[in-house]
């Protein structure tokens, strides 16, 4: 497979710029008027969050390449200097709708809707006003640190992501008889909730003002005998991206918690500021924090919009919000009798969340904390949640006198304070907790479960596409089977040896492993449709994934696709592949969905000459996944599964609701839905899980009420 021809810049999309027409996308919902308004608040939420991890991660690595003297050109042809101009250049377009969408739409629909957020404090009613002042009194002005800076007090750290008041103060130089302009600033407390209800003109409404609004209106109050000139908030947005030398650390746990606090000290990457901030005030701020215009954001509106999640949760607004999904019990476990062992000894067992519930994966872990024939648990942890029940079930296992083995994956972006903490809970339960391998991060999800039966040591196995986090459960889509198959046993045990050890097994019965097995694994796969389109046999590839973004893989897709090849390929977010290039790409179609869940999981097929191959896995097309992860993906066996597997892909390349399509021209479009059956895949999926459960009970139902005849006695 030659892929020369397929490599030329021209070809690929950069990747960062692919990321940001993600954002654009789930932008495009907080701008859709059909949906329900606070759903459409929730995604405006979400691009500000997904914007504030951009920049924190990888436009603080292309700083960091431009700082270093690195000229390099990526995939795309572009150097890291050229790419951040272009992000510049894009990001303040999207901030700029952004506010647009909040202000021309959002905030006048939610006036009508009954709920009113005071954005100038001018506009507060006398009762408003004090209450506003007496919330400040008693609940504000005690946690509140001003911090002033002059010749005997340096800037002060401003810490990453906080929302501040700056302020400048006029104070009196009484040896020189004039005034002096004194920067001072205040960290808006995080410990205290953002957005305060006060009381409305109306009973029914609901008004509400943003902490911030509270304090410059008081501000004054924090500097008693000093003329306050101005007040603005401003946020500012750090380097976050850890650089650990792993090799060097002699302790990883030590390492990783020193670099956390270096958070708080990265380059200031980004500066957010009140669009009618005083010009004295932004020079000291431009000074201090040695920003550039282009890293400079001027909002019109209440900085950071995460706080509309607030405004989302708040109470009685259920008709401008989507039904509450309720993620359907999973058929094979409905009888609480039987053992889970018993099901998945009879039948591997597909798990499609959030549609299904993700309760049998804890009850999974904890059934075999308290089997008395269970001898061994082993699961790799990436990213669980706060209060996790799987955390709670392995200590608990320990402590019965199973042998637990769980890698804790330290080095998960964002959660490494939450893993931490996790891992060092799990030790003194008395597990062994890994960390993970050195210079990889360990991103597969698999659960082992050795047990004694009456035929001898039986392996359960969970493989899955999502972690092993029951809240995002709720909230992303994934995909995971239980099986008892002999060979995935194996593999499985292989797998936590290599991670415990130095153990590389010389073959692999079903998983495919990276960052050695997998891609080249792949390829063949590629390749393999590639021969079949070149013999005139129907050839075809359907995958789906979170981002695409390997240029030997995409170079592969070209060629299959000269080949004749029919591509299709769901891509939620970063794709850096073209459609459309005459020779190249005309096979190939890339939709994107972007709807109420987050499309997480992540499904292989591949025709084989009309013997399809399914795999599904934790892995993306990207060599971050294949080069320097541990990840696993697992063919689908079970004809079942794979039916249903079949049936989701189908489902999803029909969707016509949330589905964005990629055109020639690089640009994302929703399809035309006059005269067409509107079909939303993930509602769809939503009702198909309900209709199963429903069954079942009939079923059970029918066989409760079934009374037999009485046998004919004979004379």
């Amino acid at each position: 497979m030659d892929l020369k021809n397929f490599e030329k810049p021209e070809y690929f999309v950069n990747r960062e710029l692919s990321w940001l027409k993600f954002d654009e996308r789930v932008l495009s919902e907080a701008r859709d008027k059909s949906l329900p308004l606070f759903e459409r608040l929730k995604f405006l939420s979400i691009t500000s969050s997904n914007l504030d991890e951009f920049y924190m991660v990888r436009v603080a690595s292309l700083k960091d390449q431009v700082h270093a003297g690195y000229t390099k050109t990526d995939l795309a042809g572009l150097t890291p200097k050229e790419q951040l101009k272009e992000i510049s250049a894009q990001t303040h377009e999207i901030v700029q709708q952004q506010y647009s969408t909040l202000n021309r739409s959002l905030l006048p629909a939610l006036e009508k809707a009954g709920f009113h957020l005071v954005t100038d404090v001018a506009d507060l009613t006398k009762e408003q006003a004090e209450f506003v002042d007496r919330y400040f009194e008693d609940n504000v002005y005690p946690v509140l640190t001003p911090m002033a800076m002059d010749s005997s007090r340096p800037f002060p750290l401003v810490r990453n992501k906080t929302l501040n008041i700056g302020a400048l103060i006029s104070r009196k130089d009484k040896k020189k008889g004039k005034e002096n302009l004194v920067f001072a600033t205040v960290q808006v407390p995080s410990v205290l909730p953002r957005v305060v209800i006060i009381p409305s003109k109306k009973s029914e409404e609901t008004t509400v003002i943003l902490l911030e609004e509270i304090i410059r209106r008081n501000i004054k109050s924090l500097f008693l005998s000093n003329d306050v000139v101005c007040a603005h908030p401003y946020r500012i947005m750090r380097n976050a991206d850890l650089t650990i030398d792993e090799d060097e650390a002699e302790d990883l746990l030590v390492e990783i918690k020193k670099q956390l606090k270096k958070r708080q000290w990265g380059e200031v990457i980004r500066l957010e500021i009140e669009e009618k901030m005083d010009p004295r005030l932004l020079k000291v701020l431009e000074q201090e924090f040695a920003i550039k215009e282009e890293d400079l954001f001027r909002i019109n509106g209440p900085l950071d919009l995460t706080m509309l999640m607030k405004v989302y949760g708040q109470e009685g607004y259920d008709q401008y919000k989507a039904p509450k999904h309720v993620p359907a019990p999973v058929v094979e476990f409905m009888d609480e009798h039987v053992n889970i062992f018993d099901v998945i000894r009879n039948k591997d067992v597909f798990l499609h969340h959030p549609y299904m519930s993700f309760d049998p994966v804890v009850n999974f872990i904890r059934q075999a904390s308290k089997d008395p024939d269970v001898l061994a648990i082993k699961q790799t942890l990436y990213r669980v949640s706060g209060n996790s029940p799987i955390i709670s079930a392995l200590a608990n296992a320990a402590e019965n006198g199973k042998q637990v083995s769980v890698l804790v994956e330290l080095k998960a972006r964002f959660d490494e304070e939450n893993n931490i903490v996790w891992a060092q809970k799990l030790e003194k339960a008395g597990c062994h907790v890994i960390y993970g391998l050195v210079g990889l991060k360990t991103h597969s999800k698999i659960t082992l479960v050795v047990r004694r039966e009456e035929t001898g040591i039986r392996r359960y196995v969970h493989l899955a596409t999502g972690n092993y986090n029951d809240s995002t459960a709720k909230l992303y889509t994934d995909c995971g089977i239980f099986t008892c198959d002999e060979r995935f046993g194996e593999d499985a045990t292989a797998v936590f040896n290599m991670l415990s050890g130095y153990s590389e097994p010389k073959h692999w019965n079903k998983l495919i492993v990276a960052p050695i097995w997998m891609k080249d694994r792949f390829l063949k796969l590629i390749e393999r449709e590639a021969d079949y389109a070149s013999k005139g046999i129907p050839a075809e590839i359907t995958a789906k994934m979170n981002s695409l973004c390997d240029p030997v893989i995409m170079s592969a897709l070209y060629y299959a696709s000269s080949c004749g090849v029919k591509i299709n390929l769901l891509v939620r977010g970063i794709c850096c592949l073209k459609v459309g290039i005459p020779g190249v790409s005309e096979n190939i179609h890339v939709r994107s969905i972007v709807g109420d869940f987050l499309e997480h999981s992540r499904i292989f097929c591949f025709v084989n000459g009309g013997s399809p191959e399914i795999y599904m896995g934790s892995a993306d097309w990207m060599p971050r996944n294949l080069d320097r992860r541990v990840e696993i993906v697992f063919p689908v066996e079970d004809e079942d599964i794979k039916a249903e597997l079949l049936h989701i892909l189908d489902v999803e390349f029909k969707d016509n609701v949330k589905a964005h399509i990629l055109g020639a021209d690089g640009k994302y479009v929703k399809q035309d839905k006059r005269g067409k059956v509107l079909v939303n895949s993930q509602m769809e999926f939503c009702r198909e899980a309900d209709e199963k459960v429903e069954k079942k009970k009939r079923q059970a139902d029918s066989r409760r009420t079934f009374v037999p005849a009485e046998p004919v006695q004979e004379d």
